[in-house]
């Protein structure tokens, strides 16, 4: 596991090896919670901060396996969109996925997904949390939400957009596997959303954290051809 602090009142929490799986903390609000078998590693990382809530930037098997353990143990209140709620709340998270019997979708759904966790609050296009602003960027799933804060311009992406490839590892930009993507067409609209921002610092749920010098323009430049 390794914690560093990326921006103020920012810290990546890497459950993975290569930054493989991230997590964040923002304003004392953990973002997302990785897999099933890193909670306790999640639960030892943020028991230096004073986490006041946890929010989803939605509810897969790699970003909510913690979940519930998380807040049941810190006692804490769990926010997500409207559309990702059943989801979360079932621990059912590779519903969406578009190959159900693939085996990476039962891999996951056996040892990935956490147990469902009940939902305390909904987020929206506009709400704030902390010092962020929620963006809706729907594609991956439903009712994925990134976050934004203005006044450094730094981005918690979720997986709207990748800076690994999952199976070698390799860094770089790239949408997600077409195999956890429920609209792509509809990411790709997310993604030009996000670029819209300008965004200087970007946090993903997969690969290194990017300080921005002109691979995002240079993506979205690929992505439109």
């Amino acid at each position: 596991m390794h914690q560093r602090a990326i921006a103020e009142n920012v810290y990546q929490i890497a459950l993975l090896p290569r930054n493989s799986i991230n997590c964040y903390i923002i304003d004392n609000i953990l973002v997302d919670s990785g897999i099933r078998s890193t909670s306790k590693t999640l639960l030892k990382a943020v028991k230096t901060h004073n986490i006041k809530s946890h929010v989803l930037s939605h509810a897969h098997a790699d970003h909510q396996g913690g979940s519930k353990m998380i807040c049941e143990t810190l006692k804490i209140p769990l926010f997500c969109n409207e559309k990702e709620i059943s989801l979360t709340e079932t621990g059912d998270v590779t519903r969406d996925y578009s190959h159900q019997k693939h085996p990476v979708t039962l891999f996951q759904k056996k040892f990935w997904a956490g147990a469902g966790c009940k939902v305390s609050g909904i987020l929206k296009e506009g709400d704030e949390m902390g010092s962020f602003t929620v963006i809706e960027t729907p594609g991956h799933s439903e009712g994925h939400i990134s976050f934004f804060r203005e006044r450094d311009k730094l981005l918690i992406v979720g997986d709207t957009l990748v800076n690994m490839n999952l199976i070698s590892t390799f860094v770089g930009l790239s949408q997600p596997p077409d195999l956890f993507t429920l609209n792509k067409q509809q990411n790709i609209i997310s993604i030009q959303k996000l670029a819209s921002l300008k965004p200087k610092i970007l946090c993903f749920g997969h690969g290194p954290v990017l300080r921005n010098k002109g691979e995002l323009e240079k993506f979205i430049e690929r992505l439109s051809a």
